[in-house]
């Protein structure tokens, strides 16, 4: 198949392989969102979109391909679902980031997982957590202040809407089909739906150089952490993995400080705070019987 199986049963206790799986795909999808800007100028957020999920789809038909045939309608399906929904988080995403910091977009496209690690979750202690993490949000994007990008907020918030069903289709694909080719059908349907904003942006863009910088940036995201986090849900429940993901915002402010010189202001990291701190009490980990 080209890659290690990762179907094998994984344990969500820190430590073991799914809980280091979720974290590596949160540190990867950092690190490659703030390697896109770069091309954002050349290509637009959508063309830089368009072709990651264009490289991901050819590495994935070749190390995992799909044999549709043996496979039940019912995933082929599924597997079709989750390369719109992926192909609209990545979309919305790297919108958000054309508009507004990382951190910020990373905080409010969290509020999607969070939903869903708090509507998995048992007792109604946990319906707590969200008004903690809406007054994150508030706290991370400063109305009051008057510079806050709208549209910006509006394309992390629908990436949030497209996140959840992420991780809800991402655990059924990776239920219902062995390895990695699940992935070999939803990234060349993510790449063919992206195309409709992306290629005309990128259009007038593309030569030698982009694209050769699109194809190494593309291993960081979207090509590790979807295979990373079909893994992890493989072994967490999706309140779990929704549970951890309440770090990528603190990752995402650390990346943006580092990399791209985005110094955050004392409210936005009180917000942070508070969402990482929703996300953390959303609910207990817990560990799946892995589904063979």
């Amino acid at each position: 198949m080209g890659l290690v199986d990762l179907t094998g049963p994984v344990s969500d206790r820190p430590g073991t392989p799914a809980t280091a799986f979720a974290l590596a795909s949160m540190l990867c999808v950092q690190l490659g969102a703030a390697a896109s800007t770069g091309m954002f100028d050349q290509v637009g957020w959508g063309g830089a979109t368009w072709l990651r999920l264009v490289w991901a789809a050819l590495f994935f038909l070749v190390v995992a391909p799909p044999r549709l045939q043996l496979l039940p309608p019912g995933a082929v399906r599924a597997a079709v679902a989750l390369g719109v929904v992926s192909a609209a988080m990545t979309l919305c995403f790297f919108a958000a980031i054309d508009r507004i910091p990382l951190g910020t977009a990373s905080a409010l496209e969290f509020l999607g997982p969070l939903t869903v690690a708090v509507v998995r979750s048992p007792g109604r202690r946990a319906m707590g957590w969200p008004v903690l993490a809406g007054a994150g949000v508030v706290a991370m994007t400063e109305p009051w202040s008057g510079g806050t990008d709208p549209l910006g907020i509006a394309f992390a918030l629908a990436a949030a809407v497209a996140w959840g069903g992420y991780v809800l289709l991402t655990q059924h694909v990776g239920d219902a089909v062995t390895g990695m080719r699940g992935l070999a059908i939803s990234m060349p349907v993510a790449a063919v739906v992206a195309a409709g904003v992306g290629l005309p942006q990128a259009a007038g863009g593309l030569d030698a150089e982009v694209l050769l910088l699109s194809a190494a940036t593309a291993l960081l995201l979207p090509v590790l952490p979807f295979a990373l986090e079909l893994t992890a849900l493989r072994g967490l429940t999706a309140a779990a993995f929704g549970t951890l993901m309440s770090l990528e915002p603190a990752i995402a402010l650390a990346v943006g400080l580092v990399a791209l010189g985005q110094q955050p202001a004392p409210w936005q990291l009180a917000g942070i705070a508070a969402v990482v701190t929703a996300g953390v009490g959303a609910t207990r980990s817990g560990r799946r019987v892995p589904v063979r």
